[in-house]
């Protein structure tokens, strides 16, 4: 048979459930013990002819003491992963049977064994062809006559039946089995695409139902090749009665977890980027001794070993990448990998936790609001490999700085790592403007031979104007006294080859004294300034002569005649003369600019060099930067997922071209979450990824037209000092958003360049506080960076004058419980903070508030512990309760229970089966009790296991 029809309005997704049951027994059996109530859930079951056997499908969460159990999870039969089309055979129809097997758990924290109380069995065309599409059956004991152990035969009346059991198939599932049987009604037309993505992609493309599908579409299909392997569960969660409606509203909300591609991909090509990097350093430092430019012995012996700790550096990167390009496994590290040297740039366990909740109503046509959710989940970004005693990056940074501190205070001037960043920017920057001043030196060259007045003075114009810039940019003391600091090591300068820095004198702030032994780098910007101006001068020679000449034509051309001279041969002496008399003038000046940027490129090597005087005698080029490297890796991998599914989700919701206005103006808003401890190594991983996230402000995201519909990863290109990802959108989404975001008027660019916000809120939940307290102060000092920056953010997007609630549901707007302003939950969010640092160590209203705060500015979410498994699980499956209810009315009563269920029967139970082959969280006994309330697992799903 075929497969299901989406219903009308609904946009196609390939993870969307093909029938959906939700179950609920009335009148069960009363237990011997005690005559208590029983501990109930409901196993799923369902065999489609000619096959025989049962496979066992679902199963719902337990429901303890209650003979009359509701349960929240569904029971939902997804399309095959694989499938392509929407139009996919599936194994279900109207003949299939479908066994629903009610059990009984006495203990759940002891794993006892439970006792089933009762089956039913139905046909899947008897429940679609009843016209609510409900079934109240019997549930019968299993052994006829004979009660199941543990029921009190006294309370089940007819003998043998332990209850009844209702089910109840819900839309899209109503119309999916329209030629199964000869039943079910008929097949419902196409579909029409209602949904805000269509109408967002309608509008920008003249309004065609045809173009808005390929939007929806192009969009799935893109996600599907980034984001695989998808676990999917459903719920069906009571909302709470909304003021003057009597009819009963519901959520419908599905849960999924997925790996990414991206896990890999990113890591792969950033270790590439590295490798060349480093090669192009290594060219540097190599031809900064050669040349016939000698270093004197003190500094031409540092740039040797120097030389040789960067070979001694790239087998590990080789290494790295060979083993990266050659990987076919998972598309996702596990926990137990996360100290593999041969993977340790890619982040462990990531994967996407996703949320749509879709609100429905009794007697409503169609679908509700609806809103979808997303979390990246990983391990927290940090070096297993490279160990923990000496601490983190953030104290290797700081031990550094402090140091730099020191010889200063002795008279001596150092360079930071930051130094050496800054110049190379600057002369990357002059290096571009040579290349430029070249190209319109010999554009005026030409137009001199073809004595144009016009270009000349269009080119002359150009060429003044960049070649003032270049001299601008040469009016820099970091890259003047990085120039003096070469020329003072060369052969003969070295006045003092005992001193360990380069001495700048009394001149601290890095300004040139051009008394002492001539500033070859002044020298070099006057000689361009001063060739520039005799260009314009000879040149405005030239044209006034043209000028004039042009004034004179008749006499000119009577005083040849007397003369007995052509006027071909004077014209042809006369362009000889312009050409002859700028093309010294033009090589003088590109000479001197090429001269500037080799200098200024071997100033920054000299830099690059300097910084390295302290680890001179070392294996290593400094004992944080392959550790830098590996921590910001991970932390790009997870970012680069976030940014994809943020931009992808607002546009399938409609709001994509505001979202995208948004980031151009302000930036993308990257809020981490850490659940890390203040004890043993985790404050130690605290320190790398407090500076993972912070590096991240070093990346640029750009939008760009898919060349083709196979460009869909995302092409990562810069290095250490800055990145930026080429995110591809497919031709039918980027062809629908309005001009003005693009860079050119024909709208074949790409966007404007994205920046991005990173901040990071940790709050340890983990394990028992000591007698002496926790030394919380590293924690304190990240959250009050975070919410410095934060508050940063939200005033730059105040500036745009958008409203607070644009990003809340649809529909829910008037009916959501999320009344506070953004800027009082900011206010409340600072209060958090300082308060955690007074003696609240695990105040997680930080946590629950910093990602309210993420979710209402349109930013990304990211959540993680050691190894994102089993405290992430607590995390975001609290965050989904919280949405649920405070966006989306879920009934209060009912938010514990929830929260219950999507921790023992929802996807991050899976976890980690994947990662260990047990589908325990790994807590011990004693120790979830000093977990806070809200992040403590249901009994029976924790046990002391790996992590």
């Amino acid at each position: 048979m075929t497969g299901p029809a989406l219903l009308a309005g609904h946009r196609p997704d390939p993870d969307e459930p093909v029938l959906e049951l939700s179950v609920a027994c009335t009148g069960l059996a009363v237990m011997e013990e005690d005559r208590g109530e029983p501990n109930s859930f409901v196993v799923a079951s369902y065999v489609t002819p000619p096959q025989t056997l049962w496979t066992e499908h679902a199963r719902t969460e337990v429901v303890e003491g209650s003979r009359e159990p509701v349960y929240l999870s569904s029971i939902a039969f997804f399309r095959d992963s694989a499938a392509t089309t929407d139009d996919v055979d599936i194994d279900i129809n109207g003949q299939t049977r479908v066994k629903l097997a009610v059990y009984h758990v006495e203990d759940r924290c002891r794993g006892t064994t439970p006792i089933m109380l009762g089956s039913a069995l139905f046909r899947l065309e008897e429940l679609l062809q009843d016209e609510r599409r409900r079934l109240r059956l019997e549930l019968r004991w299993a052994e006829g006559d004979v009660a199941p152990r543990g029921i009190a035969e006294g309370d089940v009346a007819p003998r043998g039946i332990a209850g009844n059991i209702s089910v109840t198939a819900w839309p899209p599932a109503a119309r999916l089995l329209g030629d199964a049987g000869g039943g079910g009604g008929t097949a419902p037309a196409a579909p029409v695409d209602e949904s805000p993505a269509g109408e967002f992609a309608a509008a920008g493309a003249g309004g065609t139902t045809t173009t808005a599908s390929a939007y929806a579409s192009s969009l799935s299909e893109e996600l599907r090749s980034l984001f695989g392997h998808t676990m999917s569960r459903a719920y069906r969660l009571p909302a709470a009665e909304v003021e003057g409606r009597g009819s009963r509203r519901h959520l419908r909300v599905l849960e999924q977890m997925s790996e990414s591609v991206l896990s890999f991909h990113v890591p792969r090509q950033y270790v590439k980027l590295l490798l060349e990097e480093d090669a192009a350093r290594l060219r540097e430092l190599v031809e900064l001794g050669g040349g016939g430019e000698l270093l004197s012995p003190r500094w031409d012996d540092l740039r040797t070993r120097t030389v040789s700790r960067y070979r001694a550096a790239a087998p590990a990167y080789r290494e790295t990448l060979s083993h990266l390009d050659g990987y076919r496994g998972p598309s996702f590290k596990a926990s137990s990998l996360k100290a593999d040297g041969k993977l340790e740039f890619v982040p462990t366990n990531l994967h996407v936790q996703r949320m749509r909740v879709r609100e429905e109503e009794e007697g409503e046509d169609g679908p509700g609001c609806e809103r979808t959710y997303h979390v990246i989940t990983f391990g927290t970004p940090t070096a297993h490999c490279r160990g923990f005693e000496n601490g983190g990056l953030r104290k290797l940074i700081q031990q550094q700085e402090s140091e730099d501190a020191e010889e200063k205070k002795r008279g001596a001037y150092t360079y930071s790592p930051r130094d050496v960043v800054r110049a190379r920017e600057i002369a990357g920057r002059i290096d571009a403007l040579r290349a430029q001043v070249g190209d319109l030196a010999e554009r005026l060259s030409g137009a001199a031979n073809e004595r144009s007045a016009g270009e000349m003075q269009r080119t002359l114009a150009a060429l003044g104007e960049k070649t003032r810039q270049l001299a601008t940019l040469c009016d820099c003391k970091l890259l003047a006294s990085a120039s003096r600091a070469l020329h003072e090591a060369r052969p003969g300068n070295d006045d003092d080859d005992d001193s360990e820095h380069v001495d700048l004198g009394d001149n601290r702030d890095g300004a040139p004294s051009l008394e002492r032994s001539g500033d070859e780098w002044e020298k070099a910007r006057s000689n361009v300034i001063e060739s520039l101006e005799r260009v314009v001068r000879r040149a405005d020679q030239l044209l006034r002569k043209e000028d004039s000449l042009r004034d004179n034509t008749t006499t000119t051309q009577t005083d040849q005649q007397g003369d007995g001279r052509s006027t071909a041969e004077e014209e042809e002496a006369y362009l000889g003369e312009w050409s002859e008399a700028l093309q010294p003038l033009l090589a003088a000046l590109t000479v001197g600019v090429a001269a500037t940027s080799d200098r200024a490129r071997k100033s920054v090597a000299f830099l690059l060099l300097l910084t390295q005087q302290d680890t001179a005698d070392t294996a290593d080029l400094s004992p944080a930067r392959y550790r830098r490297d590996v921590v910001f890796c991970q932390a790009l991998a997870a970012l680069v997922c976030g940014f994809v599914l943020q931009m992808r989700s607002h546009l399938l919701d409609g709001d994509g071209a505001a979202f995208l206005r948004q980031l151009r103006a302000v930036g993308l808003l990257a809020q981490f979450e850490s659940l890390l401890s203040n004890y043993g190594d985790e404050p130690a991983m605290l320190e790398d990824m407090s500076v993972g996230v912070a590096d991240l402000r070093r990346v640029t995201f750009e939008v760009a037209r898919a060349a083709t519909s196979d460009d869909v990863m995302p092409t990562v290109s810069g290095g250490r000092d800055g990145v930026n990802v080429r995110v591809p959108l497919p031709a039918a989404v980027f062809d629908a958003l309005p001009r003005e975001l693009l860079e050119d008027e024909e709208g074949t660019g790409t966007l404007l360049l994205i920046g991005v916000w990173p901040v990071l809120f940790s709050v340890g939940v983990n394990g028992r506080e000591p007698a002496g307290g926790f030394d919380t102060s590293l924690q304190d000092d990240v959250n009050a960076e975070s919410l410095s920056r934060l508050n940063a953010y939200h005033e730059r997007f105040k500036e745009l004058l958008l409203p607070e609630d644009r990003l809340l549901p649809r529909r829910s707007r008037s009916q959501t419980t999320t009344t506070t302003s953004l800027a009082e939950l900011l206010r409340c969010l600072g209060q958090d903070v300082v308060g955690a640092g007074r003696g609240t160590p695990k105040n997680v209203d930080v946590l629950r508030r910093a990602a309210e705060a993420c979710r209402r500015l349109g930013g990304a979410r990211f959540t993680s512990c050691r190894s994102a498994k089993d405290r992430t699980a607590m995390s975001v499956t609290l965050e989904q309760c919280v949405v649920a209810r405070s966006e989306h009315g879920m009934a209060g009563h009912v938010f514990a229970r929830a929260l219950d269920c999507m921790r023992s029967e929802g996807v991050r139970r899976e976890l980690p089966l994947k990662n260990v082959g047990r589908r325990l969280y790994a807590f011990a006994a004693a120790q979830v009790p000093y977990l806070p309330e809200l992040y403590r697992p249901p009994g029976g799903t924790f046990g002391k296991g790996e992590t």
